[in-house]
């Protein structure tokens, strides 16, 4: 195990070990220094497919059908910041929802020391958000999004919220605008449900960083990551019982990922002045192994505020290129499940009932090819299905700080 990534697994549980002391604490929590913050998202969501099932991200391990579900899309967390010094402040953000295992149990998506070394300069180790995509490291917190979910086109790709790491922020005025510049070094923290077994990626070593301009109601970033994985998928077991021994080990070694690299590339561009939002984002990712198919993605999404209602359109699609090797029925039909041929379009409206509540409606309509399978789950025998899948969701999210 990297020695970064040890230490700032044992950075996370000493801070989690630290906010349940301050949380025990009276005197502490009546500091100003000290703060608790959170967030909820009661969430319910159907489609009309009997195909396939929807899923927010590659965390779930089981979606949305016919019958409406709270799993896809409710979850809840709460923040605790204590400032120890002018310059360390120390973060910890547990959140619970639908996971890997089929269970609700929390789980400490942020844990972390920040240390302002200057205004213009900080460091960060622990558990930390990932946000070389734009509007990444803030996916759980519905309230923050216009949209019910983010774009699951866009951010699909990306199944991680949070990696064990350190970063360097630095950031410089340059007239009326803000450059900012992060590097990141660290692993995910995830596990990936495969049918009934689990992908361990949680030690997989990644880094990347970003530039980001903004001015006035602009932001702009490009960002750009490397996640080299140190295990390979959890098929052995399935292959050996599909395939005859002389073509096991082949298989798995075209299969292989332990030691292989994804390659995340973005650009995306924010516009906000009150009453209108406009967010543009494109992305490219490159595979190395076979198992997977590389892929581009791209979104637009459109939102007008009329006083607390803001009635929103978006498009998105996303496209992966099939491999063209090819070495037995079985290897092939692994290698499909990655693949994605779709767009989405979408239309809702958030309603700001009250202050820090908001109530959200979305139907998003995705189009795709019979052999686009990412990332739904249960799979239809042959790897086909209709290409036609409409998604209703209704969510109330709140914060409180």
């Amino acid at each position: 195990m990297p020695v970064a990534h040890f230490l700032s697994r044992c950075l996370s549980r000493l801070l989690a070990g630290g906010l349940l002391a301050v949380l025990a604490g009276p005197l502490v929590a009546e500091d100003p220094a000290f703060s608790i913050q959170g967030f909820a998202t009661l969430g319910a969501t159907r489609s009309d497919s009997r195909e396939l099932e929807f899923v927010r991200d590659l965390s779930q391990p089981r979606g949305a059908r016919l019958e409406w579900t709270p799993s896809v899309d409710s979850v809840a967390g709460v923040q605790a910041d204590w400032r120890l010094t002018p310059a360390l402040t120390a973060t910890v953000q547990a959140v619970s929802r639908y996971r890997h295992d089929r269970s609700y149990a929390p789980e400490l998506a942020w844990a972390f020391l920040r240390y302002e070394a200057t205004p213009e300069l900080s460091w960060r180790a622990g558990r930390l958000g990932t946000d070389f995509f734009m509007l990444a490291d803030s996916r759980l917190i519905g309230y923050s999004y216009l949209t019910v979910r983010p774009v699951g086109d866009f951010f699909w790709h990306l199944p991680f919220s949070s990696i064990d790491g350190v970063d360097l922020l630095a950031s410089r005025v340059f007239g009326d605008g803000v450059l900012r510049g992060k590097l990141f070094y660290g692993a995910p923290s995830a596990h990936l449900p495969l049918a009934q077994e689990q992908w361990k990626i949680d030690d997989s070593p990644m880094a990347g960083g970003y530039l980001d301009w903004q001015q006035g109601s602009w932001q702009w970033r490009a960002g750009y990551a490397a996640l080299r994985f140190n295990h390979d998928l959890p098929l052995a077991g399935t292959l050996a019982r599909l395939l005859p021994e002389p073509w096991l080990a082949e298989s798995l070694a075209h299969l292989k990922t332990a030691g292989r690299r994804s390659d995340y590339y973005s650009l995306g561009a924010v516009y906000d002045d009150g009453p209108w939002q406009v967010q543009l984002m494109v992305n490219r990712i490159e595979q190395q192994s076979a198992a997977f198919e590389s892929s581009h993605a791209a979104s637009l999404l459109l939102g007008r505020r009329f006083g607390g209602v803001t009635p929103y359109l978006g498009y998105s699609l996303a496209r992966s290129s099939p491999k063209r090797e090819r070495l037995n029925p079985v290897v092939d039909r692994v290698m499909a499940d990655s693949h994605v041929q779709q767009s989405t379009s979408t239309a809702g409206v958030r309603w700001d009932v009250a202050r820090h509540t908001a109530l959200k409606f979305q139907w998003d309509g995705i189009r795709a090819a019979s052999t686009s399978l990412f990332p739904f789950r249960d799979d239809p025998a042959g790897g086909r299905w209709s290409g036609r899948m409409n998604v209703y969701s209704l969510t109330l999210d709140y914060v409180f700080r």
